[in-house]
């Protein structure tokens, strides 16, 4: 007589998906690519606005020698819109990309070990609740630290020193402190109030900066390795000879 209990467990395993829904499951993996691809082409789209505003602010600066620095504080004040802008945009592109993410690591990654799908870990009922309650999963703060790191920091350390080389060489090599303030003075703001404005603000962008970088929540981030000791690198060279 067979025992219920072993032969309940040696029936074969059912599939957690048919294949309707695993084609169902590609698809919805390609449309959330998709959807990154298009955030990440709008965050792009707002980085290359600053970068072309960044270099008309200089050639109408340094085009002449008695032309104002004032083009290049207007720009930095437009670039830090940008700014505003693109960290909005990296948290809705933060939501696809958690999404693209989850389901290369836990539908695809055990399919490629053999492993077959597996939802032990529950990540199926974590995405269903992620599209049925929207959210963002990372603070706006965390959005314009990462994309000030990554990007803005150079455009505005590149603003910075080009207003204070304006300064100092045009329209003659500076000669004297009473000069820079002559120099840096906007209208019936004094140039002391203006430089120790514009210090304060590039120390708050790198406050900015420094805070959001030991608060990081975004996931998809790349960890630094030793190229000697990578290895996707070293099964490429021993799979293709190369």
């Amino acid at each position: 007589m067979t025992d219920p209990v072993n032969a309940a467990t040696d029936r074969p395993k059912q599939p957690v998906f048919d294949s309707p829904e695993m084609g169902a499951l590609a698809h919805l993996y390609r449309g959330e690519m998709y959807r990154s691809k298009i955030w990440r082409t709008r965050l792009d789209a707002t980085t290359n606005w600053a970068v072309v505003t960044t270099g008309i602010a200089m050639s109408v600066t340094f085009s002449h020698g008695e032309n104002s620095p004032l083009p290049l504080i207007l720009v930095e004040l437009l670039v830090c819109v940008f700014l505003v802008y693109e960290a909005r945009r990296y948290r809705y592109f933060d939501i696809w990309r958690t999404r693209v993410r989850l389901l290369e690591i836990c539908f695809y990654g055990p399919m490629l070990r053999g492993e077959g799908v597996r939802v032990e870990n529950g990540w199926n009922e974590v995405l269903a609740n992620d599209y049925r309650h929207l959210r963002f999963h990372i603070s706006y703060w965390e959005a314009a630290g990462r994309r000030l790191r990554r990007n803005y920091s150079w455009i505005f350390a590149i603003l910075a020193l080009s207003y204070l080389a304006k300064l100092c060489i045009d329209p003659a090599p500076l000669q004297a402190v009473d000069e820079l303030w002559a120099r840096a003075a906007i209208g019936p703001v004094p140039g002391q109030a203006v430089l120790v404005l514009g210090a304060a603000f590039h120390a708050g962008l790198i406050v900015v900066g420094m805070l959001s970088l030991f608060q990081q929540r975004a996931t998809g981030r790349v960890r630094k390795t030793n190229a000697r000791q990578d290895p996707m690198l070293e099964s490429w060279h021993r799979l293709t000879g190369d």
